[in-house]
């Protein structure tokens, strides 16, 4: 009966987990289809309404290293409940704001929120659950990531349909005020208490904090400010960032006390190969949904609730693929990562090859079965490459660790948005769906840069395989390790 009970809380904990990844995730994508409305009823600039989204996106890439090391160092609960806490806030504050600045302030806390809660999410799967049962776990956190994101225009298209131009667009936040009001006693209840003993002689690594910081910044800010910062100037932020970044690593290394990053991770292959995947998934993952929506909603005046539904078969594959893939893992491995994105290769093609056959209004439905196999392959790709990627780090600094490749995933987003969506207006000259085709190439080449590193991964791990008779972790799933 204690085991039964102790699964059930575990059961519980993950629930509260999931729906926190749910929220923060839907709310990386469900204003895009709201941004008409924001401009009409807030009279807002094209530079306010990019700060709108990409404000979001930037605190958010921000805080998920310190904020996951915050939580290995001290409680991963107390920083969940903290996190639920601002981010139920702020969406309330973005739903009321009554002005551009409130709103992009409101969203830049909103943002940091959510980079609060992403990292104890991972963390506190890696304290909970082992082996197979990880695998699982994770499996559903990859199905919550990828539903979220893709489904977030749907949901933001019906709330602004059912509510109007002129008020439809506050419902996009303030959905979240009801479940971060049920979500913050749930945690109290059912999540792990922090363990006193990983608290012990840990330091936050101040100077690495800014540094890290810093150096995300510099790096993220000249894509997401790719159109409103004119002139060439902001790209040299780029190689500034890299000095910083570059600063950062020496100083981990040097660091006497616990660093912020354990850099000893990257000589894992399993982790630094499936940092790069992540890195190169992300930058072609939400690159298709931006793209995709401007083509519909601006290119053939599908409405936002119309362009959400012709998304949601994207969505729907990669829900039941990622549950899917998380019973797989622990058999497959990397391989289930490399069929993945092959999948997400042919559907993306195939998506291609759907808008040169079926021009005009019927390219939504058109588009239908290629993005469900996209989908299918995304939930491939997600939640097994998550579990491989953290299946060889230590419980205790899961949440920083976790942190590190979402990181690169924001980045990643980030990037790829900048690289699709610049191709994308610079073939619209050659029309719509010529923009939105030379768009999708963009994804393609970076999705295809992640199988690479799947297939070398597979490669260098059969070799090592032959050599040492043994099945290297960068191939195969997490196995049974010590709980924390």
């Amino acid at each position: 009966m204690m085991g039964a009970s102790k699964f059930d809380t575990r059961k519980r904990a993950l629930g509260v987990c999931l729906v926190a990844a749910f929220m923060t995730g839907l709310d990386v994508s469900i204003v895009n289809v709201a941004l008409p409305s924001i401009r009409e009823g807030l009279r807002a600039t094209e530079d306010g309404l990019q700060w709108t989204l990409s404000g979001y996106a930037l605190t958010f890439g921000l805080l998920l290293v310190p904020a996951g090391r915050l939580g290995d160092a001290r409680s991963r609960r107390t920083l969940f409940m903290w996190g639920v806490v601002l981010f139920t806030v702020s969406s309330a504050a973005c739903g009321l704001a009554w002005n551009m600045q409130v709103l992009i302030m409101s969203r830049l806390i909103q943002g940091m929120a959510a980079g609060m809660l992403n990292p104890q999410v991972s963390g506190l799967i890696q304290q909970m659950f082992q082996g197979y049962e990880r695998g699982r776990a994770f499996g559903a956190l990859g199905a919550t990531i990828g539903v979220s994101t893709a489904a977030g225009p749907l949901i933001g298209g019906t709330l602004v349909t059912a509510f109007g131009a002129d008020h439809g667009w506050r419902w996009v936040f303030l959905v979240n005020v009801p479940i971060g009001m049920v979500l913050l006693p749930l945690a109290w209840r059912v999540l792990p208490r922090p363990q006193l003993v990983h608290r012990r002689h840990q330091s936050m690594d101040p100077v690495g904090v800014l540094l890290l910081g810093v150096g995300v910044a510099a790096l993220l800010l000249p894509f997401i400010q790719r159109h409103q910062w004119e002139g060439a100037a902001k790209w040299l932020l780029i190689p500034a960032a890299l000095v910083v970044l570059g600063g950062f690593v020496t100083w981990e290394r040097l660091y006497r006390r616990e660093p912020l990053v354990d850099l000893s991770l990257f000589r894992k292959r399993s982790y630094a190969m499936g940092s790069a995947i992540a890195l190169f998934y992300f930058s072609g993952f939400t690159g298709i949904f931006f793209i995709f929506t401007l083509f519909l909603q601006s290119g053939h005046g599908y409405t936002p609730l119309q362009a959400g539904l012709s998304i949601t078969p994207f969505a729907l594959g990669s829900a039941s693929a990622a549950m899917l893939g998380g019973h797989l893992v622990s058999r497959m491995g990397r391989r289930l990562v490399a069929i993945g994105l092959s999948m997400v290769i042919a559907g993306l093609l195939a998506t291609m090859g759907a808008t040169a056959l079926v021009p005009g209004q019927g390219v939504g439905l058109a588009t239908a079965l290629p993005l469900l196999l996209a989908g299918m392959g995304s939930g491939l790709v997600i939640s097994p490459n998550q579990a491989i990627t953290l299946s060889e780090v230590p419980p205790a600094g899961g949440g920083s660790a976790a942190g590190v490749l979402q990181t690169g995933q924001r980045l990643g987003s980030a990037v790829g948005i900048a690289a699709a969506g610049s191709t994308f207006f610079g073939a619209l000259g050659d029309g719509w769906t010529t923009a939105f085709r030379h768009g999708l190439v963009v994804v393609v080449l970076s999705v295809s840069v992640a199988l690479v590193a799947a297939l070398y991964d597979l490669v260098r791990s059969r070799r090592t395989s032959l050599r040492s008779g043994l099945t290297p972790p960068g191939a195969s799933p997490p196995g049974p390790d010590p709980g924390p």
